[in-house]
């Protein structure tokens, strides 16, 4: 019948953000006084309470139960506008059982916009702590505050980012995009101090099974400083590809290896624990598949979080597989499958969703929640192969050239650059010479530079309906500021990227001094187009405040991951701005 819509696409629809109607998914229990559940003595709330995906009439409320015994277990949420609990809002229960791994998540409705909430969950006269979270605004705001986090390695660190980012006490949300977990098993990647540290992973394992994911996450979860964040802020999250193995695409990984069975089998258990363990509202219920869905606060900023990993996303591209044998690099090759016109990251379903959702929605700010840098990052290819230090090149690459310049018998060449050509000439030797012949090439074939014609496409969506375009990215554990420009050279829009949780970054994979550091930083900046600020180093978050003039966006930064007492590095603290209908970046 022409205009009917079935009761599930009514469900994907509402939960992508295209209908202002709230559903429950089948996650809320109805409020009852008749209980026939068997009951567990020494109930406990062990792994905190969390909040997320708020809307402005409706908010996820979720926790896990510690029963001391097998068997279904009750639980009853309460929800009110006050820390007292006399004015309840929102009340029920529903049992939970170890096919949820005990976990709970409640679909709270018939909240208010912008409003904050105090909730709580009891179970067998147990209580659980109190969070507070709070609903989407409607109308025109003044400002959104929202915090940006990612990649936080349990073995490789405190969380004391998290600590750092409760401290926060004006934030509507936190936006976690990705590498929530990693999948690695004790003395893995990021485990050169977990001993020490008391932070060894559990499993010992690599993690495989649901019953390993579900282990993982609960070991995150008994975190203080994780429960701390979860407690104050409601969560908007997104995966990346650690939740389910390093280098995810759609069809393996990887850390994904032949005798470890199937990927297919990995990725479902990875994201079916990733739902039960977050406050995640799923497009419908048993769905774990599918994560892009949009939020919007008001007419100030509509938000778009992308899955940019598991959905569709091909192959990255590899290096190894452009080089002859020798030294030589397939230049003519890579390109062309660089920038193949078919090549995808979000497939064509999310895509187009994206388009249609830009043309109708009219915030001030066009904000897209993702995992992998957008801004175009080429270096000279000895330093994108890890060949060649910036440092190095930064010597040698001019010297090169004074080279070129001595043998072309230049008449411009001055006493001074011939007798700094005469010391340094040994410096040239083949090895460093046939470095430095390599062409630009990406620096991280993983991010959108890996997947260049689709970037044109997204960039496009923005462009062609001139919005004013933000993008937020982790992954690489470095801080980076890029204004992000099309195939015209015409920037349309910007991109901030945060550091890591705990994650070591560009210090460890290139062995950094902390002499080197900031040369390095400026080595990057100098020679990429596009790339206005680097934090090589510290680990840390930053926060975006959005009016309806310019976006702030802020870094900050720990001193130390190594000890749970920490304090915040201010003087590596970094502001940039982004006025409104003026794309580019301002320093302060």
């Amino acid at each position: 019948m022409k205009g009917f819509i079935s009761r599930r696409d009514f469900l994907i629809l509402t939960a992508k953000g295209a209908g202002a109607a709230v559903v429950s998914y089948g996650l809320m229990g109805c409020a009852s006084d008749d209980d026939d559940t068997q009951t567990n003595n020494d109930i406990g709330f062990n792994h905190g309470i969390a909040s997320g995906d708020p809307l402005t009439d409706a908010i996820i409320l979720w926790t896990r139960v510690t029963p001391s015994s097998d068997g279904e277990v009750t639980v009853s949420w309460e929800i009110a506008t006050d820390e007292a609990f006399t004015q309840l809002v929102n009340t029920g229960n529903t049992t939970t059982s170890s096919e949820r791994d005990y976990t709970v998540k409640v679909d709270a409705i018939g909240l208010s916009a912008g409003t904050t909430y105090y909730y709580r969950f009891i179970s067998n006269g147990v209580t659980s702590s109190i969070g507070t979270t709070k609903t989407l605004p409607d109308g025109s705001p003044d400002s959104v505050k929202l915090a940006v986090l990612s990649c936080a390695n349990y073995p490789a660190g405190f969380f004391n980012v998290y600590n750092l980012a409760a401290q926060q006490d004006d934030l509507d949300a936190i936006l976690h995009i990705g590498d929530y977990i990693y999948e690695y098993g004790r003395g893995e990647y990021g485990s050169d101090n977990a001993e020490e540290i008391d932070r060894q992973v559990l499993p010992e394992t690599e993690i495989f099974s649901l019953s390993d994911y579900r282990t993982r996450y609960a070991q995150y979860h008994t975190d203080p400083d994780l429960q701390l964040l979860h407690s104050k802020v409601p969560f908007i999250t997104v995966w990346d590809d650690h939740e389910v193995a390093d280098d995810t695409w759609s069809d393996g990984a990887a850390n994904h290896n032949e005798g470890e069975g199937s990927f297919e089998d990995r990725k479902l258990a990875a994201l079916q624990a990733y739902f039960e363990w977050l406050p995640i509202r799923p497009w419908n219920e048993g769905n774990y598949a599918e994560i892009y869905r949009q939020f919007s606060f008001g007419d100030l900023v509509d938000l778009y979080m992308l899955d940019t990993r598991v959905l569709a996303r091909e192959k990255q591209l590899d290096y190894a597989d452009y080089f002859d044998g020798s030294v030589l690099f397939d230049e003519e090759t890579f390109n062309q499958d660089l920038y193949e016109t078919e090549r995808t990251m979000l497939g064509a379903e999310q895509l187009q969703w994206l388009k249609d959702s830009v043309s109708v929605n009219s915030g001030r700010w066009q904000l897209l929640g993702q995992q992998v840098l957008m801004g175009e990052m080429k270096l000279p290819g000895a330093v994108a192969l890890n060949a060649m230090s910036t440092t190095d090149y930064a010597e040698l690459g001019p010297l090169a050239l004074l080279a070129v310049r001595i043998e072309a018998e230049d008449s411009t060449i001055t006493a001074d650059e011939q007798a700094y050509y005469d010391a340094n000439a040994d410096k040239l030797t083949a090895d460093s010479l046939s470095l430095l012949s390599f062409p630009e090439l990406p620096y991280n074939l993983d991010a959108w530079d890996g997947y260049a014609t689709e970037r044109d496409k997204v960039l496009a969506i923005f462009n062609d309906a001139s919005k004013n375009l933000v993008v937020v990215a982790g992954d690489t554990h470095n801080a980076w500021a890029n204004e992000l420009s099309n195939s015209d050279d015409k920037i349309v829009g910007v991109e901030f990227a945060t550091a890591s949780i705990s994650s070591p970054g560009l210090e460890y994979y290139l062995n950094i001094s902390d002499d080197a550091i900031e040369s390095t930083e400026d080595g990057f900046v100098s020679l990429i187009d596009g790339l206005k600020y680097s934090n090589a180093k510290d680990r840390g978050f930053l926060t975006l405040t959005f009016t309806q003039e310019k976006v702030e966006s802020q870094w900050h930064y720990v001193d130390t991951i190594l000890s749970s007492e920490y304090t915040e590095l201010t003087d590596r603290l970094k502001v940039a701005t982004s006025n409104v209908d003026e794309p580019g970046l301002i320093f302060s």
